[in-house]
């Protein structure tokens, strides 16, 4: 699996080689296989310009995911690529931004994996696959860490 991730953004320190971990325990962790997903951490005035430049939307968002091929598809899969930009992290939890922006990952990734969170009911749906992960990737140290 290739896992691609681009930083470009300065407010919080992490290395690819944790956001590979995380991606990588995620998606074995739901069995899910493809050839690509993509990760991009981006600055605050980028991750507007998406949101409203997709959805019609200028403000600040966690994270923006694009759903590429399906899992399963046939063939060379491109899973998706996930945007998230770490100043919004850092903004609402300024004493645990790592484990906040890994929260961010996770919810992306699920986006690509079809989950929604729309209606009430989906987002119960994916509120509870979030926790459930995030659980597991604590457990497995898979969470996202400031460098040592």
């Amino acid at each position: 699996m290739n896992i691609l991730f681009t930083n470009r953004q300065s407010a919080l320190s992490i290395s690819s080689n944790q956001i590979e971990r995380l991606v990588h325990s995620f998606l074995t962790w739901k069995g899910v296989s493809c050839n690509e997903v993509s990760v991009h951490f981006v600055n605050t005035d980028e991750i507007c310009r998406l949101h409203d430049q997709f959805f019609n939307d200028p403000s600040p968002t966690d994270c923006i995911s694009f759903p590429i091929d399906a899992p399963g598809d046939e063939g060379y899969t491109v899973l998706g690529e996930v945007f998230v930009c770490p100043q919004v992290g850092i903004e609402y939890a300024p004493d645990d931004p790592y484990t906040e922006v890994s929260l961010y990952i996770v919810h992306g990734l699920l986006h690509l994996l079809g989950f929604d969170d729309q209606k009430e009911s989906d987002r119960t749906i994916m509120r509870d696959e979030e926790n459930s992960a995030m659980e597991y990737l604590k457990k497995n140290k898979a969470l996202l860490h400031e460098p040592i």
